[in-house]
Formats: C-alpha cells, sequence, structure tokens
C-alpha cells in the first residue's frame, strides 16, 4: 500500500506545482535561472560523456563489422542510429538524473529541514509552485537541447576517432550517417527526452520536498530521488519505445 500512498501524494504534489502563480514575472525570471543552473550547467558532462560514447562505437562497430558482406558505411549507419535513438536521449537522461536529480533532491530537501519552506508556508506562498514549478519547466525546455547537442557531438566523436583510428575512412562515415535517414528518429529522441526531463526534475523534487529530519534524511532523499528517477526513465523509455516504434 505505500506505492500507492506515494503515487497518490506526488500527483497531488504535482497539482500545487502546477497551481496558478501568484506573479507570473517572478517564475519566468526563476525558470530561466534554472535553466542556467540545470542546462548550461550540464553542457560539460553530456559533452564529454556524448563524443566517448560516439567514438565507442564506432570502434566497435567497425571491430564486429569484419564480414566483407558488410560495408563499411554501415558504421556511420551504426553510430546515427544508436545516438539518435536510444544513447543520446536515454543515457544522457540517466546521467543527468544523477546530477541534476541528486541537486534538485538535496537542494528542495535542505530548504525543508531548515524551515525555508515553512516560512515560506507561512507568508502564503504556494511554495511547492515557487520551488518546483521554475525547475520542471526549464528541465522539459532545456532537456531537447541537451539532447540535440549530444547527437550532434556523438556523431562528430565517431567521426573523429574513426577517422584517427583508421577504420572507416571520412567520405563512408559521412555516406552512413545520410543512408537512409528517418526524421522522425529525431522527433521520437525529443519527445522521449521531454518525458525524462519531467521525471529528472519532479521525482527528485518530491522526495526532496517531503523529507523529515536532518543532514543524514537529505542524503537519503537525494539517493532516493536518483534511483526512482532512473527506474522511471528506463521504464518510460521501454513505453514510449512500444508506443512510437512499433
Amino acid at each position: 500500500m505505500n506505492i500507492f500512498f506515494h503515487f497518490g501524494r506526488y500527483f497531488i504534489f504535482i497539482k500545487r506545482a502546477f497551481a496558478k502563480p501568484e506573479k507570473f514575472s517572478i517564475y519566468v525570471n526563476r525558470i530561466f535561472e534554472e535553466m542556467n543552473i540545470l542546462g548550461v550547467g550540464s553542457l560539460g558532462i553530456v559533452a564529454i560523456i556524448s563524443v566517448f560514447m560516439g567514438a565507442v562505437i564506432t570502434i566497435q562497430s567497425a571491430f564486429n563489422f569484419e564480414s566483407p558482406l558488410i560495408p563499411y558505411y554501415a558504421i556511420g549507419v551504426a553510430v546515427r542510429d544508436s545516438m539518435i535513438l536510444e544513447f543520446s536521449p536515454a543515457i544522457v537522461s540517466l546521467i543527468l538524473a544523477g546530477k541534476v536529480g541528486s541537486s534538485i533532491a538535496s537542494e528542495i530537501g535542505t530548504m525543508r529541514v531548515t524551515e525555508q519552506i515553512d516560512a515560506l508556508e507561512i507568508m502564503g506562498i504556494n511554495s511547492a509552485g515557487y520551488l518546483i514549478f521554475p525547475k520542471i519547466v526549464a528541465s522539459v525546455l532545456f532537456n531537447p537541447i541537451l539532447i540535440i547537442f549530444s547527437m550532434f557531438l556523438g556523431v562528430a566523436g565517431g567521426y573523429i576517432f574513426g577517422v584517427l583510428a583508421g577504420v572507416v575512412s571520412p567520405h563512408q562515415f559521412v555516406y552512413g550517417i545520410q543512408y537512409d535517414f528517418r526524421p522522425f528518429n529525431v522527433v521520437y529522441a525529443l519527445i522521449k527526452s521531454g518525458v525524462f526531463a519531467f521525471i529528472i526534475a519532479s521525482v527528485p523534487a518530491y522526495h526532496g520536498y517531503y523529507t523529515k529530519g536532518g543532514a543524514l534524511e537529505v542524503g537519503r532523499s537525494s539517493t532516493k530521488g536518483v534511483v526512482y528517477s532512473s527506474v522511471l526513465i528506463l521504464a518510460f523509455d521501454l513505453i514510449l519505445t512500444q508506443l512510437l516504434l512499433s
């Protein structure tokens, strides 16, 4: 029964977060602040992970495509489809769940145990809306940008390291990227990234918001937020793949 309790409280929490704001201009300013903190602050780790993922996929594909029946441009196809369909939207979102999710849960949890949230409630401010709504909106708006950035760098990393390692020629790799390209795959990846962004921002915020105790409980809430958001990302990855690609 505990799961139904959290399930119901989570939806009540989301309803409060999306309630009508007291002053819309303040929320707009906070959304841009959160985009800078949660989005721009994640560019570095996304760039590093994407470049090396593309390089690894290229080298592994070249190692496995040893049959003379498989053309070398298939390496470019494999890197393109792997990055667009799964690695950029899903794996990068899992990384962001650890980085961004833990930050959100610990921030909100600390505000709860230090009674800052109680102070907002006493002043008549909807604390869930003021604290959580900007984070969710900023994450949903900026996460697709991060995913597109990851796709580009993953393919670029595969091209650079594949050519430097001598496993594929520039012409073959570029031809593979262009071969039988389906624009809907990018749309599919962006839909997934938007759903994952909502999970990354809302689930850790929920655990942080209902933290009770002290610093130890804040750490536990942060861990729970990351674990549950990661599990939900994997679950919705399967569900969305079945719905959109079947």
